[in-house]
């Protein structure tokens, strides 16, 4: 609940309006490229087709697969180094459970989905450091 006792807080209430996404057969310097003009950490990487997962690139991955091994970005593909499938948080799933979910999945972030479609980003950083959780 919020410190004042009101009202429990949900992941629409602190997600990240708009969600930026890249093809999965765009170069690592593309997806790069993208973080830096539209000022984010992660993209969304888009489904094939209908019966597609998503999938997510973040930084982490362009210094895992990229970066560590010395590969060229040039050369690497952002199917390559993505993570997929990805979950999604339901829009109005109480952020303490958002955060004991991506924690035990093992991830910093996820989309949030409210009727079949995405409308956020949440990351555990955002939880802790956009609300006043403690």
């Amino acid at each position: 609940m919020r410190p004042d006792n009101t009202s429990i807080i949900r992941a629409r209430d602190v997600m990240h309006k708009g969600i930026v996404s890249i093809d999965g057969m765009a170069t690592a310097r593309e997806a790069a490229a993208k973080m830096r003009s539209e000022g984010v950490s992660s993209l969304l990487v888009k489904k094939r087709h209908t019966d597609d997962a998503w999938g997510i690139v973040a930084i982490q991955d362009l210094i895992k697969g990229l970066i560590i091994p010395g590969r060229s970005s040039t050369e690497v593909n952002v199917y390559e180094i993505m993570t997929k499938p990805i979950i999604t948080v339901p829009a109005d799933m109480d952020i303490r459970y958002v955060a004991r979910l991506l924690y035990r999945a093992g991830t910093r972030r996820a989309p949030v989905e409210e009727g079949g479609e995405l409308i956020g980003m949440i990351s555990l950083s955002s939880l802790i450091l956009d609300n006043e959780l403690f």
